[in-house]
């Protein structure tokens, strides 16, 4: 087995071990979302949405 591989997977494996803790307390710490956010992020997906549908019509 090559040397490179083991070492890729040693650090991906203590990244991953590294940033779940990290990440956990990221989500228990973050706003919660209210139904303002919630437009917000639907609009601009209409939007991308329409402008996919365009582009496929249009070919």
């Amino acid at each position: 087995m090559d040397w490179m591989k083991i070492g890729s997977a040693l650090l991906l494996g203590a990244m991953i071990i590294f940033l779940f803790p990290r990440a956990k307390m990221m989500l228990k710490h973050s706003p919660k979302a209210v139904s303002g956010d919630w437009q917000a992020v639907l609009l601009p997906l209409a939007a991308i949405i329409g402008f996919i549908i365009l582009l496929v019509m249009s070919v």
